[in-house]
C-alpha cells in the first residue's frame, strides 16, 4: 500500500463535500500539473491518502481511500489529464496544521514541507504513521 496527500481549497471542495459523496466517492479531477498527474497514475485501489485543506486552514482534516485507479479526467477533453476516484474514510480527531508538521522534526523531509504547492503528493509510510498519531487517527 502507498500513501498520498490530496490538497483542496475548502471553498471549492471541502472535507464535508467529500464525506457527502459517501461510499461512491468522487473523481479527484481538475489537476493540471504533470507531476501531480503522474503521482495519480501510480496509485492503486486501496491506497490511502490525507485530505488537506489549503488556503487559510492549511491542515490535514481526514483520510481517504483510492477507489478507482487512474482514468481520463471527465472535466476535460484533453487526453493528457487523468484522475483517480477517492472516498472519505475518517475525519482527523485533531486537524494537523502545516505549522505543526513543520515543527515535527521527523517530518522535515515530507513533500508537503518542501513543496507545499503540489496538489497531489506522496507520503512515506513513516510520515503516514506520524501524522496519523498527531491527528488521533488509526493508521
Amino acid at each position: 500500500m502507498k500513501y498520498w496527500l490530496f490538497k483542496s481549497e475548502p471553498s471549492t471542495w471541502s472535507w464535508d463535500d467529500q464525506v457527502a459523496k459517501g461510499y461512491a466517492g468522487e473523481e479527484w479531477d481538475g489537476v493540471r500539473n504533470y507531476q501531480a498527474r503522474n503521482f495519480m497514475r501510480e496509485m492503486s485501489m486501496g491506497d490511502r491518502g490525507f485530505f488537506y485543506h489549503s488556503q487559510k486552514e492549511k491542515s490535514i482534516v481526514g483520510t481517504v481511500e483510492i477507489i478507482a485507479e487512474s482514468h481520463p479526467d471527465s472535466t476535460t477533453d484533453d487526453a493528457r489529464w487523468d484522475c483517480v476516484d477517492i472516498k472519505a474514510i475518517a475525519p482527523a480527531r485533531t486537524p494537523v496544521t502545516l505549522d505543526a508538521i513543520k515543527l515535527e522534526p521527523r517530518l522535515q523531509d515530507m513533500v508537503l514541507v518542501k513543496n507545499s504547492r503540489l496538489s497531489v503528493q506522496p507520503v512515506t509510510e513513516d510520515e503516514w504513521q506520524i501524522v496519523c498519531e498527531m491527528a488521533g487517527l488509526d493508521s
